[in-house]
């Protein structure tokens, strides 16, 4: 916290921490990894940290600290606590001081923890795919919150989506745009696949996802087409394959969307493939992507 290392217990915030009232900090979440050779390495770290300070631009917050600090800050927590492999979120907040949405001298205070998390959708969702629900709640115009700032308010609206779908007994929900084309599961990116072609919605209003970016890197070296489109759920409904990418989420096969089958109802070839690659990469056993890994 704010440059040193503090025990979990100790790691407390004021009740008036600006942030915790009006929802305007920025967030990162990477994964480590323990490759085949032992070692322990961040994937895509110099990428997450660097969307950590586009975000923080786009909200008009200085972060005071460098990218290289914070980049050595994730290192230090996964090192310092022995995790071979784990979760990280580094954070950037308002701390306490003046309240009133219009304050502008609170300090920003920054925050990186870690901590082990396995499959995020569930154990089984990698094998047999998810089922996803459409929600109701729509994902927001790129006017009214930036979607290439990950922070933390905007995500109300993927907390309700969630909620509702669980809910209904789905596993994850599905968001539109406000002109119902698809945008973006509530914590991650979506892909379609219909006659061996791989289609993705553009980043208008979904977030630039860096597992998004590393998929479209693989399916293009594996000379897969893969384009970047709008497309409304009718779409999903008939595809052959569809899945799903986020750092939490990894690549995750999706075998219903609102009750109807998706291909087979089983992960498709192209998802299968794109998830090999992509475990592969994380585990450093494809030379093409070994460049993505920041070694602990």
């Amino acid at each position: 916290m704010d440059g040193t290392l503090v025990p979990y217990d100790q790691a407390n915030v004021h009740i008036l921490t600006h942030s915790l009232h009006y929802g305007l900090s920025v967030f990162e979440g990477m994964r480590c990894y323990q490759t085949d050779d032992g070692r322990s390495a961040i994937f895509r770290a110099i990428e997450h940290i660097r969307r950590l300070f586009d975000s923080a631009h786009i909200v008009e917050m200085t972060i005071p600290f460098s990218q290289e600090e914070i980049l050595k800050a994730c290192v230090d927590v996964v090192r310092v606590n022995r995790l071979a492999e784990c979760y990280i979120r580094p954070i950037a907040f308002y701390g306490e001081g003046e309240m009133g949405l219009s304050a502008r001298g609170n300090a920003v205070r920054v925050a990186v923890a870690a901590w082990p998390w396995g499959a995020y959708l569930g154990d089984d969702a990698a094998e047999q795919g998810v089922r996803l629900k459409t929600s109701s709640f729509v994902r927001f115009h790129h006017n009214s919150i930036p979607p290439h700032a990950k922070a933390s308010g905007p995500y109300i609206n993927s907390i309700l989506a969630g909620y509702e779908a669980r809910r209904h007994g789905y596993d994850e929900a599905l968001l539109l745009d406000v002109n119902g084309y698809v945008a973006e599961g509530s914590g991650e990116n979506f892909f379609i696949v219909r006659d061996g072609e791989v289609r993705t919605p553009p980043v208008t209003s979904c977030l630039p996802g860096i597992t998004r970016a590393s998929v479209i890197r693989i399916l293009r070296d594996a000379g897969i087409g893969i384009s970047e489109q709008l497309f409304p759920r009718d779409a999903v409904y008939i595809a052959d394959e569809a899945f799903m990418t986020g750092t939490a989420a990894e690549v995750t096969p999706v075998r219903e969307l609102d009750d109807r089958v998706i291909g087979d109802g089983k992960p498709g070839p192209i998802t299968l493939k794109v998830m090999e690659v992509f475990r592969a990469a994380l585990r450093g056993r494809d030379p093409r992507y070994r460049s993505w890994l920041y070694y602990v």
